[in-house]
């Protein structure tokens, strides 16, 4: 059997042998084997990452960097971490120097954080299970318990939150559920899709989502796919293969960018595990694939880079990667 055979194999039998109830997620060495075997062949994106350069008592304040976002028009870019030393939410300029931050108290694990065509910021966490809106000075505005969870002391709550184009919110519910909710403007529940499994519209961890152009894309992350559906939640589209597909971002020409591993707090050995494969749209084919270095847990695209979260010694750090 040829390795890239093997790498396969491997991964199917890891996805098979997750219970459609929340399996265990696949081992970092596991991953690191079949994200080796789905880029092989796939041409690399050739870029060197700079650091965005964070003011000192700023890195030395951050811990697990979330989830990333940008504010394209004024330049300020949102990090959501969860060290015990700083506010979860700082907003840094092009420079790295803190322009502001709040969130102490608010949250019990923060994960996402997206702003929406307003500017608004809203955050999301997977423990509490709460949204939560944010005007771009940091005054909250709204908050909505998704309720639900399995068990409300362990991470069983939402992942991740994106725009419709009406004014919907879609909440990707990964964590002890596995579905996919959609609420109006004002915080009122409209409908939810989705459950335990790995046929088309199951879900074993929906980490992340993305609307675009009619459609929701959905990272599947424990089945190691995307899938596409229409607002309304029907299915229309899987692409499998992903291994595990971490965070969902469209790149400027159209395609569809995937974060792929993280690093492993508890498996500190080589190779971390971080890539960004581009994918093709239409057939849902890998084209391109950037590796990043230690973390692509959440990532942001602004202008000609893509930014995740890691480390630059022992500080916590952004790293950009310049892209076409």
């Amino acid at each position: 059997m040829t390795r890239r055979f093997l790498g396969c194999a491997v991964l199917a039998a890891l996805l098979a042998a997750a219970p459609c109830a929340g399996g265990p997620v696949i081992a970092q060495a596991d991953v690191a084997g079949a994200v080796e075997v789905m880029v092989a062949g796939v041409p690399r994106i050739a870029s060197a990452p700079k650091d965005i350069p964070l003011a000192h008592g700023v890195a030395a304040k951050l811990g697990f960097i979330s989830s990333i976002a940008v504010d394209e028009s004024s330049g300020l870019t949102y990090l959501l971490h969860r060290g015990p030393d700083a506010d979860p939410v700082l907003v840094v300029d092009r420079r790295g120097a803190l322009v502001r931050s709040w969130g102490k108290g608010l949250f019990k694990t923060p994960h996402s954080i997206r702003l929406d065509a307003q500017g608004n910021v809203w955050t999301v966490d997977s423990v509490s299970s709460t949204i939560l809106k944010f005007s771009p000075a940091g005054e909250k505005l709204l908050a909505i318990e998704v309720g639900g969870q399995p068990d409300p002391t362990k991470t069983t709550g939402t992942a991740d939150i994106a725009f419709g184009p009406n004014g919907q919110l879609f909440i990707a519910d990964g964590y002890g559920n596995a579905r996919i909710l959609e609420f109006d403007a004002s915080g009122k529940k409209v409908r939810e899709w989705g459950t335990h499994g790995t046929r088309p519209g199951h879900f074993n961890v929906p980490h992340a989502l993305v609307v675009a152009s009619g459609a929701i894309f959905v990272a599947d992350r424990e089945n190691g796919r995307v899938q596409k559906f229409d607002l309304m939640g029907k299915f229309l589209a899987e692409w499998p293969g992903l291994v595990k597909p971490m965070s969902l971002a469209f790149a400027k020409d159209g395609s569809l960018l995937v974060a792929i591993g993280y690093r492993d707090a508890t498996n500190k050995q080589r190779p971390w595990l971080a890539w960004v494969a581009r994918l093709d749209t239409a057939s849902g084919k890998v084209i391109q694939a950037l590796e990043v270095g230690d973390d692509a847990h959440g990532f942001a695209v602004t202008g000609g880079a893509i930014l995740t979260g890691g480390t630059t010694g022992a500080l916590a750090a952004v790293h950009a990667f310049p892209v076409n």
